[in-house]
């Protein structure tokens, strides 16, 4: 087996020896964690000593140091060992645990890692976020900002094709178009208005002027023709006979 730093980061990595796994049981899993390829054992702990010695591992309580001991056990999947330090018969302190499951030894993280990587995972998806919606996002100094998804030309070419709204008219051209309608207003006055929609419309009475009498309308009419019988000129003279000569 190649060495293993023990530097780097042992939460990422796993050790498993095929040999083992069949006949794995509470008995020999210490055995089998204590095996010289795994990278998890410390080879300076207590039960090193104990193993060399011969001596069961009751007198693991007797030393101080570093040792191993099965924490849970539930056959045949999963083992639980911890790894803590001794400083006395009665007073222990956890150092690190690993768990067995199907004979593959983890490192089990600590609450300082585990709220690290899912501090930096809500981040790097909140990033990511932010990146695909800035992907999304165009800008024209006429139109503004608007958002443009990669999907957004498959709906609208599957919607049915409906007419485009006409853009409204400017300012200029509402009060140009009013004017108007006003002039025809005036011109042609409506023959009926509609107090409220959905009423009965009603016609409008238009004030007839009244009409000049009979009298005042011939005497119009006979100006005009006493102007047209006005003297005319002389009727000019034909121009005199030529007479012969006597001789």
């Amino acid at each position: 087996m190649a060495s293993v730093d023990f530097r780097e980061n042992l939460l990422g990595i796993s050790w498993v020896d095929s040999g083992w796994v069949p006949i794995l049981n509470p008995g020999n899993v210490l055995d089998y964690f204590s095996e010289r390829s795994n990278p998890f054992y410390d080879r300076t702990c207590n039960n090193e000593v104990v193993k060399m010695q011969r001596l069961t591992l009751e007198h693991l309580n007797q030393m101080v140091g570093v040792e191993y001991i099965l924490l849970h056990a539930q056959e045949p999947i999963l083992y639980i060992i911890r790894k803590q330090q001794r400083q006395s018969p009665t007073q222990v302190i956890p150092l690190a645990d690993y768990y067995i499951i199907a004979g593959v030894v983890y490192q089990a993280p600590d609450l300082g890692t585990v709220i690290s990587s899912r501090v930096l995972s809500a981040v790097h998806g909140i990033q990511s976020a932010f990146d695909e919606a800035m992907s999304y996002c165009r800008y024209h100094p006429s139109k503004g900002y608007w958002w443009h998804f990669k999907d957004q030309e498959e709906r609208e070419k599957t919607k049915p094709k409906s007419k485009k709204k006409e853009e409204p008219g400017s300012l200029f051209q509402r009060q140009r178009v009013d004017a108007l309608l006003l002039d025809l207003r005036s011109k042609f006055p409506p023959t009926f208005y509609q107090p409220k929609p959905g009423e009965k419309p009603i016609p409008v009475e238009v004030k007839k002027e009244p009409e000049p009498p009979a009298e005042t309308v011939k005497q119009e009419e006979r100006e005009p023709a006493t102007k047209s019988s006005a003297p005319s000129a002389p009727p000019s003279k034909p121009p005199p006979e030529k007479r012969a000569r006597l001789q």
